[in-house]
């Protein structure tokens, strides 16, 4: 308290009034894959297409530059939530940092092959071979010592011109240049034995081999799960606390370059499955197998995956979308699916299932759904796209793979996330204070007042507020014992609405007539 010691007038600022509680951002979505470019092993977080080429392309001849990587999809999905409505995601991409186990490759100096002049090394794994060549100095009286490397991977090329082993003002150093602005190798420090003229490189070119045939780097299961330590995979999105959903387009890209089989995949999924629970505040999209027909992703859901979470959607069959060359190629469905979520909170809100929206930029979807066949799918959680004659594409369902029917729902599960991670929030200031009468019933004040905004929105069932919500803070929640044990206990019930999913109209005859 303040001392008062002399006669005089003092003001004092007393904050008694509420204090607002602020509904968190649910738009969020984060991607896991592959990246031709760009920072790897780190969430990253863009807010636009143009920012993904910039950040995760790499330049193609005329200096242009391009995010696609032959056999990834995670460009044309964080493409597909861009243009159906997403606004921001985290980025991670998938590669071995600091160049621990890329491919190297030595170059012979020109005086001795016993000689190794430079020590070439992959940034991340290549997706295809990088051819580095060595020539002789470009202009007509180049600095002594000097030579150009130059290096390709498919359309991508870079040239280092008149670059020396040696540091001085006339010449720019090979290991700092290259090391600074090149997007494919960087180089590790020259050799000490002999001099600079013995160790120049040999002219020449020379291959720097992929890891794998498919184009894409060596994965494992637990390269896709990642560590939250180092950032890396769906466990360095811990960091990302406003993430909403999460993809990993890619899984089906490694699946289908051979390096992961069909119980990698699973486990991957159940790790992404199991973090979303873990974190509590964030939803899973799982892409089915590629090419299944509706009985096949039937037996994956009901018995190969057989998965039963609360906080996973899994959405069938892939889309066909425009690619870069502007023929039609086939994706999975995720990343769009992220988008439709994005654009669903922003327009109606996270209460609306994100169902009955059209997939922007779908061409088509990759099988043609009956109704029959998904009388079969939806009740099991599979959420079938579909083609309706003069409706465009559409999302066909609005579920989530727990067997609980309380927790059915996507728009249920997402409006608990929303509220749950916007009261932890706003409420912060409790931790500490009195746990008092006073306190609980302001509390009470703060948390009720952020549910009758939920409950106008329309996201709470009920005419009336006592019929959509109900707070419970008082001597009944916290007798003597919890309050020695230092806890303060707020009980809250939410009436969620329900989507109308089957809309049933009943029809009968009846004979009109008098009055």
């Amino acid at each position: 308290m303040a001392e008062y010691l002399s006669p005089g007038v003092y003001i004092e600022e007393v904050n008694s009034g509420p204090r607002p509680i602020e509904g968190v951002g649910t738009a969020m979505a984060a991607f896991v894959g592959f990246a031709p470019g760009g920072p790897v092993n780190q969430p990253v977080l863009v807010t636009n297409w143009s920012q993904y080429v910039d950040t995760f392309g790499v330049s193609e001849n005329g200096g242009r530059k391009t995010a696609h990587m032959t056999g990834s999809y995670m460009s044309h999905s964080v493409y597909g939530y861009f243009l159906n409505g997403g606004g921001r995601c985290y980025v991670t991409r998938m590669g071995q940092s600091n160049g621990k186990h890329a491919p190297t490759l030595q170059l012979p100096s020109k005086s001795s092959k016993s000689i190794a002049a430079l020590t070439v090394q992959a940034k991340a794994a290549p997706s295809s071979d990088i051819e580095v060549e060595v020539a002789p100095p470009s202009g007509d009286a180049p600095p002594e010592g000097t030579f150009t490397l130059k290096i390709k991977m498919g359309p991508v090329q870079e040239s280092f011109e008149n670059v020396s082993l040696g540091r001085s003002r006339s010449t720019k150093n090979v290991v700092d240049t290259v090391n600074q602005t090149s997007q494919l190798i960087m180089i590790l420090d020259a050799q000490t034995t002999g001099s600079l003229a013995e160790r120049l490189p040999e002219t020449g070119s020379y291959t720097l081999k992929a890891t794998s045939q498919s184009g894409l780097p060596e994965v494992q299961s637990t390269t896709f799960k990642g560590d939250a330590a180092t950032r890396s995979g769906i466990e360095g999105l811990e960091i990302a606390e406003d993430a909403s959903m999460i993809c990993c387009p890619d899984l089906m890209a490694a699946y289908q370059g051979g390096l992961i089989d069909r119980e990698g995949v699973k486990a991957v999924q159940l790790s992404l499955i199991a973090h979303c629970e873990r974190m509590g505040d964030r939803m899973a999209i799982i892409d089915p197998l590629p090419d299944m027909t509706p009985q096949e992703v039937k037996n994956w859901r009901e018995k190969e995956s057989n998965f039963d979470s609360r906080f996973a959607a899994l959405y069938y069959p892939w889309l066909k979308v425009t690619g870069p060359d502007g023929q039609s190629i086939t994706v999975p469905p995720s990343g769009h699916m992220a988008g439709v979520y994005a654009r669903n909170d922003s327009e109606r809100g996270v209460h609306k299932a994100p169902a009955n929206e059209v997939v922007r930029g779908a061409l088509e979807a990759a099988v043609q759904i009956t109704k029959g066949e998904q009388d079969t799918l939806n009740p099991i959680g599979v959420n079938c796209i579909r083609s309706f004659t003069g409706r465009g594409i559409r999302v066909w369902g609005a579920r989530t793979l727990s067997s609980d029917p309380a927790w059915r729902y996507i728009n249920v599960r997402r409006l608990f996330n929303f509220v749950e991670k916007s009261i932890e929030r706003g409420t912060h200031w409790v931790v500490f204070e009195p746990n008092d009468p006073d306190l609980w019933a302001r509390v009470r004040r703060d948390v009720g007042g952020f549910l009758t905004g939920v409950w106008r929105s329309g996201a709470l069932f009920g005419l009336t507020e006592e019929e959509a919500f109900f707070v419970k803070c008082d001597a009944e929640t916290n007798p003597p014992d919890v309050r020695d044990r230092g806890q303060l206990i707020i009980e809250i019930g939410l009436a969620p609405v329900k989507p109308a999913e089957f809309v049933i109209f009943r029809l009968s005859q009846f004979a009109g007539g008098g009055a």
